[in-house]
């Protein structure tokens, strides 16, 4: 069978996933934000990694002027791996010819900068820097070649046997790593978890036994405290516990992430129950008591770190994007191995409430953390400048550290790859949007599927079969999908939110319809969650609402706002009833009683989250207080 265009082809696994060959998105939410990536983002990510001089870097480094001259930090490498991953999936989708010559361009400059014996870095190992290796907590050396080798296999799977020689640069890197830090040789692993899951898949792609042996080797080395106390903890870099035995995610939320997704790759290939087990016990406290309504993660700006059970503070959320990712990655992985919809619900709440808020709607502005309470409007950043990574109370055209840009951008473009999966005698359908779908099982079976839907504007999905074939199809109900109903042939079944099987020998022109009800709905917070007591939000199908304060009428700031009734629907928007909270007046905030509130409440507008900050400065909150 051939190996699907996808980021993650396990070996075993008990859901194959269906790549972009197989699976199209054709339209709605999902196909705008991949246009606007392929039109505008990725187009600007290469001018800045131009203008920021992160690529030219690599040309410094092919002409023996480095270190002077260099610029960006020292991880600064892993932007352009991630800019080359996301041209790859890109071209994948539509093979662009304009798109080939800059990505062919890219890898040439690249190329030109790789060491003899396939070291390469722009920060490392010349005359004048530091040595190679000398700082692996933080020198991110290994983390950005995890970045390249993930740009070899988008680039092996969507374009096998091309000649610009991605893959083979990544390759001699891969066996560079193996060399040094096998297992007779450096014990130690990088800082910054990323090459454990990048080697993984090189090995799958490549069929390399001896680069999932390493990955393997780093995961079982981290947890022994080998990177040194700093001031964090050893948590920052999940070296405080080993992988098997820890409990849940903890310090910083990218790398918990990465590495989380790194130990599912290796306990897929290993058949490790046990190491499995642990993922899925870590990934399950994880979602119960350190995730954010959005399914942001990452409640410290400091650290950029999760912080304690229930420390989910709301204006000070840092909810990061790439940690974002970091989840998808992992959940993805725990989803294959287990068929488990909880993971595909995961996906589903992070990719429309943390990916799709980061990019402003012309793909080239962006959030690097992700409240869910603006407490200052503001100001527009300069189009020109270059923004602190957290700082910007509204979506930046670039940071200092511009690790959520290209992340997004190789999400976006590979995102076909997690619409649904198969087995030996069925298709899983895990995110709606229109598609099609193609692909041969196991049995024989040709499988044609057209998806066609509004959704999440409209909760009906309606699946048409192109091809007689008898399958088993499954269509995901989400945990928040109460009243859910599937039609075939006429017949109407409820749908419990899980997985709901479709059993039978299709006939081509039959249609299998789902019907999620997405009509607003009020969600209230664990009470341990001391930031969101009191409060209730709003979310509307898989998108949480927001208020923000360019819909208050007669006041302007969300921090004055008092929820009402229930949420209603018309006009096309959602609207929740708010008035305006009576100031004390005595210049003391604490008394004994509760201020109150206007008692004319008014018909206020919300927004998608993943929509808000479109309009100019303004405040806004998710959770609005009921008293």
């Amino acid at each position: 069978m051939t190996m699907p265009a996808s980021p993650v082809v396990p070996s075993v696994s008990t859901l194959r996933p269906l790549g972009q060959s197989e699976v199209r998105i054709t339209g709605g939410f999902w196909a705008q934000r991949q246009q606007v990536n392929a039109r505008g983002t990725l187009a600007h990510i290469g001018a800045r990694l131009e203008s920021e001089g992160w690529l030219p870097n690599f040309d410094l480094a092919a002409q023996g002027r480095l270190p002077e001259g260099r610029r960006g930090r020292e991880f600064a490498d892993s932007e352009v791996y991630k800019y080359l991953e996301a041209l790859a999936w890109e071209l994948g989708r539509t093979g662009d010819a304009a798109l080939e010559q800059r990505f062919r361009a890219t890898i040439a400059r690249v190329a030109a900068a790789q060491e003899p014996d396939g070291y390469l870095s722009t920060e490392f190992g010349r005359p004048g820097q530091r040595p190679r290796w000398s700082d692996l907590a933080w020198g991110h050396e290994l983390y950005c070649l995890g970045h390249l080798f993930q740009a070899a296999v988008a680039r092996h799977r969507t374009a096998p046997g091309a000649d610009d020689g991605l893959v083979e640069i990544a390759r001699r890197a891969a066996d560079l790593v193996c060399a040094t830090f096998g297992a007779d040789g450096d014990q130690g692993v990088c800082g910054h978890p990323e090459v454990e899951v990048a080697l993984v898949e090189l090995g799958r792609a490549l069929d390399v036994p001896a680069y999932i042996d390493q990955a393997a080797l780093f995961v079982e080395r981290r947890g022994h405290g080998g990177l040194g106390d700093i001031e964090w903890g050893r948590g920052y870099f999940q070296d405080d516990v080993p992988v098997r035995d820890a409990t849940v995610l903890r310090g910083h939320a990218v790398r918990a992430n990465y590495l989380a997704a790194g130990a599912a790759d290796v306990a897929a290939e290993r058949g490790d129950a046990e190491l499995l087990d642990a993922l899925r016990t870590q990934w399950e406290t994880t979602i119960a008591r350190r995730t954010y309504l959005t399914g942001g993660q990452g409640s410290h700006h400091q650290d950029e770190a999760f912080g304690e059970d229930w420390e989910l503070p709301n204006d000070r959320a840092y909810s990061e994007t790439c940690a974002g990712v970091g989840s998808i990655m992992f959940s993805w992985r725990m989803l294959l191995a287990t068929a488990d919809a909880r993971y595909a619900d995961l996906v589903e709440r992070t990719l429309y409430n943390v990916v799709a808020t980061s990019p402003s709607d012309d793909g080239c502005a962006f959030f690097y953390a992700n409240p869910l309470h603006q407490r200052v409007p503001g100001a527009v950043p300069d189009p020109d400048e270059t923004s602190a990574r957290a700082s910007s109370s509204l979506r930046a055209p670039w940071f200092e550290v511009s690790c959520c840009p290209p992340n997004v951008a190789r999400t976006l473009a590979s995102l076909d790859a997690y619409v649904a999966t198969a087995t030996d005698d069925g298709i899983q359908l895990h995110q709606y949007a229109p598609c099609t779908i193609r692909t041969t099982l196991p049995t024989g079976a040709e499988i044609a599927l057209d998806v066609q839907t509004d959704y999440p504007a409209d909760g009906r999905v309606r699946i048409e079969i192109g091809a007689d074939a008898e399958f088993d199809l499954s269509l995901r109900v989400p945990a928040w999908a109460e009243g859910a109903s599937v039609q075939v042939a006429g017949v109407v079944d409820a749908a419990a939110p899980g997985v709901h099987r479709v059993r039978r020998v299709f006939r081509r022109g039959d249609v299998v319809e789902l019907t999620l009800p997405v009509a607003p709905r009020v969600t209230r917070p664990d009470p341990r969650i001391d930031a969101a007591r009191g409060c209730i939000a709003v979310e509307r199908g898989p998108e949480v609402f927001a208020l923000e304060s360019v819909d208050l009428a007669g006041f302007d700031d969300v921090a004055d706002a008092v929820a009402g009734a229930s949420p209603v629907e018309h006009d096309g928007r959602v609207w929740l009833p708010i008035a305006r909270r009576a100031e004390r007046g005595d210049g003391w905030p604490y008394a004994r009683t509760a201020g109150a509130a206007s008692p004319a409440p008014v018909e206020t507008p919300l927004v998608p989250y993943h929509s808000w900050g479109n309009r100019g400065p303004s405040t806004m909150r998710v959770w609005i207080p009921t008293a």
